[in-house]
């Protein structure tokens, strides 16, 4: 899911190109890369900044129409500082800084973090994702499950998010990197509780079975819209039944393992469709859901069709928790991982919109 809106800022290039254009998509000869340019990443395969090439026609963000719920602090403070002096000296990509995420100051200082784990160039280009992307031709950082879990350890977490880019450049989509990821992590730090946010593997349900066999405790894959709006917000190579797939095939797979999904709104979608979704995730299994506003990252991304209010997040919430779902952490800066280790709680992740109010999670 998508986070923070452009800013207008640029951003520093290691290797700057000399050519003018890549087929057809303009590269910036300077050191700064504008957001949907194309730049050379210090393993040297090229990528495009935030994923989605800039064109003429990209309609300019209408920032003043933002309502004050969904107005985070800018990050700040000495935890901050800390944690992502930790994420640059192992040469960690969080999914935090990468999709721009408006809880990251308040996630941070309270010393927890989600790591992106296989880098930050995704092959896919999902038109809602700020993340670069690119052909990574195969790289991978050998030392990263190890690095991964010693940041986990001088972090002091009790529960980590693991997400990754798409990597379809790999045979296996990079399960098995993944899972040397949960494994390295849980042997160091065996009180550690792990979930996974998975790519999709394209739907190969025996690389996710390496993935949810790992040792992991929660086990996600988002669907991300609803099915109508499937294309064109996610990427050509995901789908909508194919998510569907990988969450009913984990949680039949290993049926301890916490199976999780979320859904951005504010796309276009209808209150029918987002019931229509619901029961989808819950006929395949689906124990949590998270759902938020959707934010538009850059020009290049799609508009925002609304503004979901935090009352109507509370009776999406209200509606979900009918269908059974243990938990739907629901209100407009939530996202796949906000809050990850209190979704049990039952209390909307400690928000105060939409709590349950009896003790032991009844109606």
């Amino acid at each position: 899911m998508c986070f923070w809106e452009y800013n207008g800022s640029s951003f520093a290039e290691p290797q700057a190109l000399k050519l003018s254009t890549f087929k057809g998509i303009p590269i910036v000869p300077s050191d700064p890369v504008r957001s949907g340019g194309k730049y050379r990443t210090p393993q040297g395969f090229t990528a495009i900044k935030d994923g989605i090439k800039a064109t003429a026609s990209a309609q300019l963000l209408n920032v003043s129409r933002k309502p004050q719920w969904l107005r985070a602090p800018m990050p700040a403070g000495k935890a901050f500082d800390a944690v992502r002096a930790t994420v640059k000296e192992h040469r960690l990509a969080t999914v935090c800084e990468e999709a721009k995420c408006p809880n990251i100051g308040e996630c941070w200082n309270a010393g927890t973090a989600t790591l992106m784990l296989m880098g930050a160039v995704c092959t896919r280009a999902c038109r809602f994702c700020s993340v670069d992307t690119g052909n990574p031709r195969g790289w991978l950082d050998v030392e990263e499950p190890a690095n991964s879990a010693r940041t986990v350890a001088l972090m002091k977490l009790k529960y980590v998010v693991l997400t990754s880019v798409n990597r379809d450049d790999l045979p296996d989509g990079g399960a098995a990197h993944f899972a040397a990821c949960v494994r390295e992590i849980k042997r160091l730090n065996p009180q550690t509780a792990v979930e996974a946010l998975t790519p999709d593997f394209q739907g190969n349900l025996n690389d996710v079975e390496v993935v949810v066999s790992s040792g992991l405790d929660v086990f996600a894959q988002n669907v991300e819209t609803v099915r109508r709006l499937t294309h064109p917000v996610r990427d050509a190579r995901a789908g909508y039944e194919q998510t569907l797939s990988v969450l009913a095939h984990a949680k039949e797979f290993m049926p301890h393992v916490l199976t999780k999904t979320s859904l951005m709104l504010g796309l276009g979608e209808t209150d029918a469709e987002i019931l229509e979704a619901m029961q989808d995730m819950r006929a395949s299994g689906v124990d949590i859901l998270t759902l938020g506003q959707y934010l538009r990252p850059t020009v290049n991304h799609l508009p925002i069709e609304r503004w979901v209010s935090p009352e109507e997040f509370a009776a999406y919430r209200e509606q979900a928790l009918k269908l059974g779902f243990l938990e739907c952490v629901s209100g407009p800066l939530v996202r796949s991982s906000y809050r990850a280790e209190r979704a049990l709680e039952r209390n909307n992740a400690g928000l105060g919109v939409g709590e349950r109010r009896t003790a032991d999670g009844g109606r």
